[in-house]
């Protein structure tokens, strides 16, 4: 305890007599920690096994002092994560200035939190060691910015609702890294469907016609900053990466959760699992070799091997019902995309008025475009007057360039310019934003927390309904 002078002492005593406490809370000593300061933010970096970890560094931020505090064991994650923050350093175009301090020792976990550098630890990795990282870090009060998913196994998820529970004590934020909040297609149909003169309200649906879909197809094998991505082998692990039904699922039940109930405080009571299943990816030597560099399967996966195939359970399909509406969640990994194409998103909002609907196939040129589809029965005239002040007034002024563009008498598109569609690999330094202002004020808003919980209950009783 901190020594101080008897007559701060009698200050103290008489401000807590008029106030009720003189000292503030350790809560409300850390929720001040931020002011938006330059410099003040001090990233500690652990165990980046996954690019994501570096993605957060693509850009420079002036709350973020320039160095980095990475704890690691060593070995060629490690070495891939230095060398894309090198690759960002080095670039022509708006180079960053980042500086990394490497520790490598075994007890990299145990010597960061001795030290405690820094006041944010981001984390992008192994998923199997994630749940244990991120609990110990906020034990020791300190902020986490983390990639999903969270946690990957049922038996997990006490350990994560412990983790909210001790940050809120502490006053330290925990979040998880949702980029998909800014991919600007699924903004516009999330404000579309804000509109009831355009949506209606958002139907019920059924187990077999879900009133909201989210499909995502992924690809091992693909290029990152224009690099091809060496995958580390226990990528492909689904005991240390998670079947896909627990991972990139993570961010279609948050979209489903942020759209069909924007703002709405979400309970774990909300949500039925009606059903689920999952479906292994096969994978050559070849195929698991253009990947990860590795000429053979190392042990830890021949638990997984059948006559040299590799099968990974990267695929799973989730239905459930939300507040009583049906959805459905459903995620694909395919080894490689073909040429010119890359990872695509398939996503539907029924409404009482229209569907809302994000496809991004060969008609699209691969890329995501939004359609309008009125329901059948819709007045067209009346709809599409309706329709043009939505787009064409309302959100153009909020976006700049949006355009409405009639396919036919029951199908519009809303056509995007391309400024904003700055792909993938820029949301993370647009959430990274989000979060430092969440630093500066203190806290998230209050449905954050609360839905981050639903969302990790949804995944892991959807894996648990598959295995049965």
């Amino acid at each position: 305890m901190s020594r101080i002078s008897i007559s701060m002492l009698v200050l103290t005593v008489m401000l807590s007599a008029c106030s009720g406490g003189g000292q503030k809370s350790e809560t409300q000593e850390s929720k001040d920690m931020f002011t938006g300061a330059k410099g003040e933010v001090k990233l500690m970096t652990l165990d980046p096994g996954h690019f994501h970890a570096a993605l957060v560094q693509k850009s420079m931020y002036d709350q973020i002092d320039p160095t980095v505090h990475i704890y690691a064991p060593e070995g060629p994650e490690l070495q891939a994560h230095l060398n894309l923050i090198n690759s960002f350093n080095n670039r022509a175009e708006n180079p960053t200035s980042w500086k990394s301090e490497v520790y490598t020792g075994p007890d990299y976990l145990e010597k960061m939190l001795a030290d405690k550098p820094g006041n944010v630890m981001v984390t992008a990795g192994n998923n199997a060691k994630k749940a244990d990282y991120i609990l110990k870090t906020i034990d020791a009060g300190i902020n986490v910015l983390a990639d999903k998913p969270m946690i990957i196994l049922p038996e997990e998820f006490p350990v994560l609702e412990k983790a909210f529970k001790i940050a809120d004590e502490k006053g330290v934020l925990l979040y998880d890294i949702m980029t998909e909040r800014y991919e600007i297609t699924t903004m516009i149909q999330r404000e579309l469907s804000m509109m009831p003169e355009v949506f209606g309200t958002l139907e019920v649906g059924t187990p077999e016609n879900p009133a909201i879909t989210k499909e995502s197809v992924h690809h091992f094998f693909k290029y990152v900053s224009g690099s091809p991505l060496q995958r580390p082998a226990w990528f492909f692990d689904v005991n240390q990466q998670g079947e896909g039904i627990v991972d990139v699922t993570t961010h279609l039940v948050d979209m489903i959760q942020w759209e069909a109930f924007p703002e709405v405080t979400l309970k774990k009571e909300d949500v039925e699992i009606t059903s689920a299943s999952r479906w292994a990816t096969e994978l050559t030597p070849e195929m698991f070799k253009k990947s990860t560099k590795l000429d053979e399967y190392p042990d830890f996966l021949k638990k997984d091997v059948e006559n040299d195939i590799l099968k990974v359970y990267a695929n799973g399909e989730i239905n459930y019902t939300l507040k009583g509406v049906h959805a459905k969640v459903s995620v694909i990994w395919n080894f490689e995309a073909p040429e010119g194409t890359g990872d695509t998103h398939y996503s539907i909002m029924r409404g009482t008025n229209c569907n809302l609907i994000i496809k991004q196939g060969a008609d699209e040129g691969y890329k995501p475009t939004l359609y309008v589809e009125p329901v059948a029965g819709t007045n067209a005239e009346a709809f599409a007057a309706v329709l043009d002040k939505a787009v064409n007034k309302d959100l153009q002024a909020k976006h700049p360039g949006l355009e409405l563009k009639k396919l036919k008498d029951d199908l519009w598109m809303v056509n995007i310019p391309e400024k904003y569609k700055v792909g993938h690999e820029a949301h993370f330094g647009q959430v990274t934003k989000k979060y430092l202002e969440f630093l500066v004020k203190g806290e998230m808003p209050e449905w954050e927390v609360p839905n981050m919980i639903v969302k990790y209950y949804t995944t892991t009783e959807g894996l648990k309904a598959a295995m049965k």
